[in-house]
């Protein structure tokens, strides 16, 4: 079974996915960090591929990505740092990024690394959904690779019922049309969303993401779905950090602190 489906089965809530960049601070410093987030308790990991132009993120998450670019990261790189990952790390992992350096590097080529080194899904926004069912599906099916499709509060509930029906291991649940590191919170117009989204009474998980930064607002976002993802905040930490594995650990045994578990109130 792959990894992501197994913990939703296993815990349907208050999970925390971490992203963060890979090659950032440092070039070596990918496993570093995966390492620690599993041992602060970190449920998912998002790993994002750096790209030269990631538009839909903010200027901390483009900082990140410029720095890892401008360290030597690639996908050859990084496909090199994660082999042999899963002797320690046993938490699910996904890539995220863009669909372009995927198409360069070759899909099915990418998507047969990523089962080499025991990636279990991938998250490429700007892929378009018809793209992905009549070209892509086939061949990362083929590789025990789950999609993840984001939702926003513009899309409509038609495109959101057709998400949730080629969708496997959970739906990233956009909270704002804002891009990524904007706005902090959860705002009332959010709530009325996320509580929109619970009456459809979709079949797959929803995680929370943009604007989750710490415990009360990972708190709020599990009253809403199976869990949060915190990507900015973290990157910051990173940043800042003096002492790379424990202000890693600290930064999310302090969110995970007394986590709600209470969904769809």
């Amino acid at each position: 079974m792959n990894r992501i489906i197994k913990l939703f089965d296993e815990q349907p809530t208050g999970n925390l996915n971490v992203y963060f960049t890979a090659g950032f601070p440092q070039l070596d410093d990918t496993r570093r960090v995966l390492s620690a987030l599993q041992e602060g308790g970190v449920d998912l990991v998002e790993i994002g591929m750096p790209y030269s132009d990631p538009v839909a993120d903010g200027e901390t998450i483009q900082q990140s990505n410029q720095q890892a670019l401008e360290n030597g990261m690639t996908l050859r790189t990084l496909f090199s740092q994660l082999e042999g990952m899963r002797e320690t790390i046993q938490v699910p992992v996904l890539l995220m990024g863009y669909l372009n350096p995927v198409v360069q590097y070759g899909v099915e080529a990418f998507c047969k690394k990523c089962a080499e080194v025991g990636v279990d899904g991938l998250i490429l926004p700007d892929m378009p959904m018809d793209v992905y069912l009549n070209e892509y599906k086939a061949v990362f099916e083929s590789y025990g690779l789950l999609n993840i499709f984001l939702v926003t509060p513009q899309t409509s509930e038609n495109r959101i019922r057709q998400i949730d029906e080629v969708s496997a291991g959970f739906i990233y649940t956009v909270s704002s049309a804002s891009v990524t590191g904007s706005k902090t919170g959860v705002s009332g117009d959010m709530e009325a969303y996320f509580d929109r989204l619970n009456a459809m009474n979709l079949r797959n998980p929803r995680l929370i993401g943009f604007g989750i930064k710490d415990r009360p607002t990972f708190e709020k976002a599990c009253r809403y779905a199976q869990g949060a993802i915190i990507g900015s905040a973290f990157i910051r930490v990173l940043q800042e950090s003096t002492n790379l594995e424990e202000d890693i650990k600290n930064f999310v045994s302090e969110v995970k602190a007394n986590k709600s578990t209470e969904v769809g109130v």
